[in-house]
């Protein structure tokens, strides 16, 4: 038996102004290539759980465009985002048609089975680590069932198993992903992530996260990690434990968090020390209007705005840059949205900036929020859920001023002076910071002597 994992992977806009000017606007291009190059971590997982005695194959999508690799597999197994849904399904019936099993999960499928069973041997609804055992032995003796549903068995990360890490070609990726936590306190309504998969927040023990870590070591001596959670940081003791872990281990690493990290001291010192070289924070508007209502149990996005400037100032100043997300086209917010962000990203010094228009995913509150109020204009073509295109009536603008908005403040913040200039304050604010803290040491050294 001969099993393939397939990965879905890129970034695209279905906006072709928008496509164009991605291939010459450095900070878009620069975080685009990162996450097109981003291996499926949730696929290398169910590796893991495979047996020993079952040949394997890793390949992305892109490959399958200039060789018959896929068709030596018995089965594939295909994980897809929404964006992406119509190409894995138009790569599942292609498979299916040459005689090879499809399994197809993820978000998505999770969403949308019904859908998504059109074009499979099999759906796998919710996690796929508590069915996956058994729907390769049902594979086996060729008993595969249609919809292997993992709802109501949320995984026990400390049952993680090793991804199968040395299924991938080194050459093709600049950094690799490890999970330390899943799903997220918060409710954020617009949230596509994997509280959508089980809502359930869980930590992995700190052991197995280091010896995934040194797993990765032994193929790519100095690795650049990229931590696949949604907010690594919610739990704080954890966290702290696994920094301590981490330091050791000598490598830099990203990672997905909230703002309150920069509320302790202590813990930004660990994680500069523990090599965190980017954290990404959601802080989706600089107007209170546009937060307000957005984290539905108890409206706490809203309630940090005030923290922002100093937050980013905090965290920046321990010599870790941060990457500012703000959504576009939020309810509440108008025209003016697009000069509060531009300003907003010139006084806080922010390192980086991503930008995203407000996106109804499937099987989210904010889809099926919009879908009662009538406001979703292309509903069920997914391709369109790029994060980069308007599929929905916006509240206080139209569908046309939000794009024309959106590509104008695009090509503002990641042209190449902008970019530049967010650099280069960066490092004066880091030098100021660390002469600083040289001046605090002294006087405590004097003081200590005197």
């Amino acid at each position: 038996m001969r099993i393939g994992f397939i990965a879905m992977s890129g970034v695209r806009a279905h906006n072709p102004e928008l496509t164009r000017l991605g291939l010459t606007l450095p900070g878009f291009v620069e975080r685009n290539k990162i996450i097109a190059s981003l291996p499926s971590l949730g696929l290398l997982t169910l590796a893991g759980l495979t047996p020993r005695d079952v040949r394997l194959g890793y390949h992305e999508v892109a490959e399958l465009a200039t060789c018959r690799t896929e068709f030596d597999f018995d089965a594939v197994a295909i994980s897809s985002f929404s964006a992406q849904i119509p190409e894995a399904y138009c790569l599942a019936d292609r498979l299916r048609a040459a005689g090879t099993r499809v399994i197809l999960g993820g978000l998505h499928v999770t969403a949308l089975p019904e859908e998504a069973a059109r074009h499979a041997d099999a759906v796998v609804i919710g996690e796929g680590e508590p069915v996956w055992p058994a729907l390769v032995a049902d594979l086996l003796r060729g008993e595969l069932k249609p919809v292997y549903d993992a709802r109501p068995y949320p995984f026990d990360l400390a049952l993680a198993p090793m991804p199968r890490f040395e299924l991938l070609d080194p050459s093709r990726y600049n950094r690799l992903t490890v999970q330390t936590q899943r799903g997220c306190p918060f409710n954020c309504e617009f949230c596509a992530a994997s509280i959508r998969l089980s809502p359930r927040y869980r930590v992995k023990p700190v052991t197995k996260v280091i010896a995934e870590i040194r797993r990765i070591k032994q193929i790519w001596p100095r690795p650049f990690i990229e931590f696949a959670d949604d907010n690594t940081f919610a739990n704080r003791r954890h966290g702290k434990r696994l920094l301590q872990a981490l330091a050791p281990e000598k490598v830099r690493w990203f990672t997905e968090t909230d703002i309150s990290v920069a509320r302790d001291p202590v813990l930004l010192a660990m994680m500069r020390d523990a090599g965190c070289a980017q954290v990404l924070i959601g802080l989706e508007s600089p107007a209170r209007e546009g937060l307000s209502g957005l984290e539905m149990r108890s409206d706490w996005k809203s309630r940090q705005r005030d923290f922002y400037l100093e937050a980013i100032r905090r965290i920046q100043d321990h010599g870790i840059s941060v990457n500012g997300c703000f959504v576009l086209g939020l309810d509440g917010t108008g025209l003016e949205s697009f000069d509060q962000v531009r300003e907003f990203v010139r006084e806080s010094g922010l390192h980086e900036v991503q930008i995203t228009i407000q996106t109804p995913f499937p099987g989210t509150p904010l889809y099926e929020r919009l879908r009662r109020e009538e406001r979703l204009t292309h509903d069920g073509e997914w391709d369109r859920c790029t994060l980069f295109d308007v599929n929905f009536r916006p509240e206080r603008m139209t569908a046309a001023e939000l794009e024309r908005g959106f590509t104008a403040l695009a090509r503002d913040l990641y042209g190449e002076a902008e970019t530049t200039r967010r650099k280069e304050h960066f490092y004066r604010q880091l030098r100021a910071s660390v002469r600083s803290r040289c001046a605090q040491w002294r006087k405590g050294d004097e003081r200590k002597m005197g």
